[in-house]
């Protein structure tokens, strides 16, 4: 398997994929009146700690609103799954699904194999999160190999707080070659 691991900064890549409305959208395009969008790569309907992560973002959806950040979450569930998922999320925020092997690749993800037919019938992407600035760069990557390990979102919040304060000039970290 190949697998592109993207640098802090880089661009994030053009990926259109349907949401659950019958939509298709671009991650990493900012909506509702934000110049700066939260990708949140979620394993699936099969996972329970992903539906609980994702109830929790909508929780906390308004403040990342209130710094210019939309979200979007997505998976490589099928249009059935995500509609029957949609029934354990309180979300607002879209969801897009349909996600590749091929496109998990391009984000850098891992990707998992089912451990059985009970758990899902695809290969699955495991936990990503991507904040894209304005300008479309990496502001912040966080990629897992597995569910148990998630931004913990007060601290996020807290910590895109300081970075979109214009007062701290704060840069993309990570950058030194």
């Amino acid at each position: 398997m190949t697998s592109n691991k993207f640098k802090a900064g880089d661009l994030f890549p053009v990926i259109e994929l349907p949401i659950v409305n019958g939509e298709k959208v671009a991650l990493g395009k900012p909506h509702s009146g934000a110049d700066w969008q939260m990708v949140v790569v979620y394993r699936g309907k099969h996972c329970p700690m992903c539906t609980r992560y994702l109830n929790e973002i909508e929780k906390n959806k308004a403040k990342f609103l209130e710094l210019g950040i939309s979200i979007i979450a997505v998976s490589a569930d099928s249009q059935e799954q995500v509609n029957a998922h949609m029934a354990e999320l309180t979300a607002s925020y879209p969801i897009a699904y349909g996600l590749t092997i091929e496109q998990m690749q391009q984000l850098g993800l891992y990707i998992s194999n089912p451990r059985s037919a009970q758990e899902t019938d695809h290969v699955f992407a495991e936990p990503g999160l991507f904040i894209i600035n304005e300008h479309g760069q990496l502001q912040v990557i966080d990629i897992s190999n597995g569910p148990f390990v998630r931004p913990e979102l007060d601290g996020l919040l807290a910590g895109l707080g300081f970075i979109r304060n214009p007062e701290n000039n704060y840069p993309i970290r990570g950058t030194y070659e």
